[in-house]
């Protein structure tokens, strides 16, 4: 038989559950890859490195003018879930950023992240992904994919982005998609990533495709591993320049986060072929 848990991974991006696939004849689901269930009491450091401070002297605001210094204090493992916790204190602002950096890293395939948004002016959540490669050509030429960005001044709001080197890391690859509700409870936000589309998924609905007809470096530097980051930032160019600060302490709680892939790469939309 079986079990809830082991049932819950393999249920399809659309939504459907697996018995419907087996009775209908639609394209397999993906094997499940990884996942980080946030069980225990601790982040694993075979799995998730901190990154720490204000991003000085390299990354300055970590580049978007953020208001926040990264600790390593600010999140616990909780009931199975990650919890970080943004505060207000000693005249300024505190949270968490972890990456797989390293660590876990992988091409092609679907991410889903089952989590519960902060709310509130100056709270800018996200669960997004770098090139592998950031090292040695820097950033944007290496990609980014942000599955998850949402900020509290702009309510009931979910933006799905890319950033490539032909847009100069400017957010022209992207979608601002309505979400009644986003702010209650948990909702599953999910990324499919084919060689030549990538998809996003908010609750099982598809808001967001890019799938450029040329794919070059320039516009597609989407074909290599790529690693995971999950943090919340207070302020900065996208979140702020306002900061309600009567909002603090703020909460990202993220209870799963799941790599599916297909047998020999076969991914396509809708499943495996």
């Amino acid at each position: 038989m079986i079990g809830r848990k082991t049932l819950e991974k393999y249920i399809l991006w659309t939504g459907l559950p697996v018995l419907f696939v087996l009775l209908t004849g639609c394209p397999s689901p993906p094997e499940l890859h990884w996942a980080e269930e946030f069980e225990g009491t601790e982040l694993s450091g075979d799995t998730w490195n901190y990154e720490l401070g204000d991003g000085c002297p390299e990354i300055c605001g970590w580049g978007n003018n953020e208001a926040q210094v990264y600790t390593r204090q600010n999140h616990r493992l909780e009931d199975g879930k990650l919890i970080i916790t943004a505060r207000k204190e000693d005249g300024g602002y505190t949270s968490t950023r972890i990456t797989t950096k390293d660590k876990v890293e992988f091409r092609y395939g679907r991410v889903e992240a089952r989590a519960k948004l902060p709310s509130g002016t100056g709270v800018w959540p996200a669960i997004w992904m770098l090139g592998s490669n950031i090292g040695e050509v820097g950033w944007p030429r290496c990609g980014e994919i942000d599955i998850l960005e949402y900020v509290g001044k702009d309510p009931g709001m979910v933006y799905t982005s890319l950033h490539t080197p032909d847009s100069h890391g400017n957010t022209i690859n992207t979608r601002k998609t309505p979400v009644a509700d986003i702010e209650e409870g948990f909702h599953l936000f999910a990324m499919e990533w084919e060689p030549e589309a990538i998809r996003f998924f908010v609750d099982g609905v598809l808001v967001y495709t890019f799938s450029p007809e040329e794919q070059n470096p320039e516009g597609w530097p989407f074909d290599q591993p790529f690693y995971l980051l999950v943090n919340l930032a207070v302020g900065g160019n996208f979140g702020g320049p306002q900061i309600d600060d009567s909002i603090f302490p703020q909460e990202f709680v993220i209870d799963y986060i799941r790599i599916f892939k297909c047998p020999e790469g076969q991914f396509r939309e809708g499943g495996c072929y």
